[in-house]
């Protein structure tokens, strides 16, 4: 009876999900809007990955998109820096500290929190795969409101094909060259960062320094050479 009851009640819903697609909720821009931010502080990561570096990889790679958006970017050396000469090294009680503090300290508008959870390449016997996976939310440190979230998940579609003993030596080789060159951060790390903070992936709304004229920019207090 109660199955029958379940049925009933979300085959409807099913149905019109499978409709429309299930399409994503347009990201709401109105807090980004009204707070303006010029200037944004990246926070070291919170790291959930087993790679013990995934962090600082998606942090100094998370710079340059923010950047190109049109930003003015805190140094991500200078401010893990000095976070250390303050005896702070981990992630978690950097992201635990107060909005006015970071506010006070570096002066930036918003700050970006980050969250990496899967960072490396996972190994079995005839393929391997590397993941990244990431999100973050922009926070107006005037305020403690939330100006934007967004995730990415990224990986290099790893396997093999063909015969057996093919399979193998490609598998072992692969795996070799992956360990060696480091592929999360060298091939994956910043493409995922890309597609994290770009507008056409919901990303953020072009800044105060983004080139004058883009027709990307969907807001025209968001131009260069226009006050905010």
């Amino acid at each position: 009876m109660e199955n029958k009851f379940l049925r009933t009640f979300f085959a409807p819903l099913l149905f019109l999900c499978l409709l429309s697609g299930c399409a994503e909720s347009p990201t709401d821009y109105t807090e980004f809007i009204k707070a303006k931010p010029r200037s944004i502080l990246i926070l070291p990561p919170m790291n959930n990955s087993p790679e013990v570096h995934a962090g600082n990889s998606f942090s100094a790679w998370s710079s340059i998109p923010v950047a190109e958006a049109g930003y003015y970017v805190l140094p991500v050396a200078l401010t893990t820096e000095t976070f250390r000469q303050n005896g702070m090294t981990e992630a978690s009680e950097i992201q635990a500290l107060p909005i006015q503090k970071l506010r006070s300290i570096f002066g930036a508008d918003a700050a970006m929190y980050i969250t990496v959870e899967k960072f490396g390449t996972s190994y079995a016997v005839l393929t391997s795969q590397t993941e990244v996976q990431a999100s973050g939310r922009l926070v107006d440190l005037r305020t403690g409101t939330e100006l934007w979230r967004g995730s990415v998940y990224a990986n290099d579609g790893g396997g093999s094909s063909g015969d057996l003993l093919t399979m193998l030596v490609t598998a072992a080789v692969d795996q070799v060259v992956k360990s060696v060159s480091d592929h999360a951060h060298n091939s994956l790390a910043g493409p995922a960062a890309n597609k994290l903070y770009r507008r056409t992936n919901h990303g953020l709304l072009p800044g105060p320094y983004y080139p004058a004229g883009n027709e990307e920019s969907p807001h025209g207090q968001f131009s260069a050479g226009k006050d905010l």
